[in-house]
């Protein structure tokens, strides 16, 4: 093979093997590994190249599938797909394979990233078959071309893609409209619904609608101010906050530690932590959102015991570490809960709460490469996977949720 010959424009004839990380799949063609989007394992496709890294690997799209898979399906977008609208582009799969196809990238991950022979099922949230996995997202961000027509991304560029429909939001977000008018001089769209009815939208960075949401979950009410973080799915605050209580139940929560909430957003799991043990429950908050601190602390004003410190996680941590070693707190009997965003907690992170010995971590992880990156250093440092369970959060898409309860090696 002669890695000098660059390939882009070129087209092949490729053999599908298996999914990768980031919604892509895995083909070979004359010892060069090559990327394809929008096609299933097993199927034989004629493809286009359209990048070549210096002969390392390729990057192609489908032009033709000679061999389809008995699960590919007609596309759940009709403006989505290959050359379409991005944000679907596992919507040509049956939901179930979808969730196969996740559960092996996890697999692999951890395998390759933390050394763990582990198969996980990723499960799906309660009304999504029912739903065909339509109708889920509570947030959505549309882009706006200088014609002002209003839409998604197409998929690898910032052309705007004019579309009728958005099926994977809710229908509040589909009723409202904003993706079919003309808007002259904007350049983004957010929209974010709330479980109590109210809807708010950004053009650029004027709100309008709602100043703030209203959600329910895990038995107590949370206010969302401006923008402010929350759970895309609908039905994923209630879901990860029963999981996340039932594993901590599993292990036993010590009401009077220094329990931690790292990335904790407006509170959901020290709320959740309050609602299933006791409102007395003794709980830190850690974010580095200032609002959504400010709300964190209105969430939880009537919990005596739970405080919400607007801090960097990295900072706040080592900071623990140092009044630990002074012998001014003891972590030893408390439970840590992290959310970080999807790059990880980080080996900074990590270590530090390495060095603060808890009882029991909860990660709550939407990133199997970065989660099984940070999981590696907590079972080198001596803690072990008591349960591990993933949720496909994001129907169509290659994403998912997975939660993993650590305790200390026997």
């Amino acid at each position: 093979m002669d890695k000098s010959i660059n390939w882009t424009g070129q087209q092949l004839t490729l053999r599908i093997e298996k999914v990768a990380h980031g919604g892509i799949f895995v083909a070979r063609h004359d010892g060069r590994v090559i990327f394809v989007s929008h096609v299933l394992p097993g199927e034989l496709v004629k493809a286009v190249v359209f990048e070549d890294r210096n002969g390392s690997f390729c990057r192609a799209e489908p032009m033709e599938i000679i061999e389809a898979s008995p699960d590919r399906v007609k596309h759940v977008w009709k403006e989505a797909g290959v050359g379409g609208a991005g944000g679907a582009e596992f919507g040509h799969i049956k939901l179930a394979r979808q969730r196969e196809l996740k559960a092996d990238v996890l697999e692999e991950s951890l395998d390759r990233m933390a050394g763990v022979k582990l198969r996980s099922e990723v499960e799906a949230v309660p009304g999504d078959d029912e739903a065909n996995g339509l109708g889920y997202r509570t947030r959505v961000q549309l882009h706006v071309d200088m014609s002002g027509d209003a839409g998604p991304y197409k998929e690898r560029s910032h052309e705007v893609v004019q579309v009728k429909k958005l099926p994977l939001a809710v229908e509040d977000i589909n009723d409202l409209g904003l993706h079919t008018r003309n808007w002259q001089d904007v350049s983004k769209i957010e929209i974010a619904t709330s479980s109590s009815g109210q809807i708010q939208w950004k053009i650029d960075k004027k709100l309008k609608g709602d100043a703030r949401l209203i959600e329910r979950a895990a038995g107590r009410t949370f206010r969302i101010t401006g923008g402010g973080f929350w759970q895309v799915h609908k039905g994923a605050a209630n879901l990860l906050t029963d999981v996340v209580t039932q594993m901590v139940a599993e292990v036993g929560l010590d009401l009077n530690a220094p329990n931690l909430d790292l990335y904790g957003g407006v509170g959901l799991f020290a709320g959740a932590l309050a609602s299933k043990f006791a409102n007395r429950v003794k709980v830190t908050t850690v974010e580095n959102s200032k609002q959504a601190t400010e709300d964190a602390k209105l969430n939880l004003a009537d919990l005596p015991a739970v405080r919400a410190v607007f801090a960097p996680v990295e900072r706040f941590i080592v900071e623990q570490v140092t009044d630990a070693k002074n012998g001014v707190i003891d972590y030893s009997q408390a439970t840590v809960i992290l959310d970080p965003p999807r790059s990880g907690a980080g080996a900074k992170v990590i270590g530090s709460i390495i060095k603060l010995a808890p009882k029991h971590i909860v990660y709550v992880a939407c990133d199997p490469v970065s989660l099984a990156r940070d999981l590696k250093q907590l079972l080198e440092s001596g803690y072990q996977i008591k349960k591990l369970r993933a949720f496909d959060l994001f129907p169509h898409t290659h994403h998912f949720e997975t939660i993993v309860s650590l305790v200390p090696k026997a």
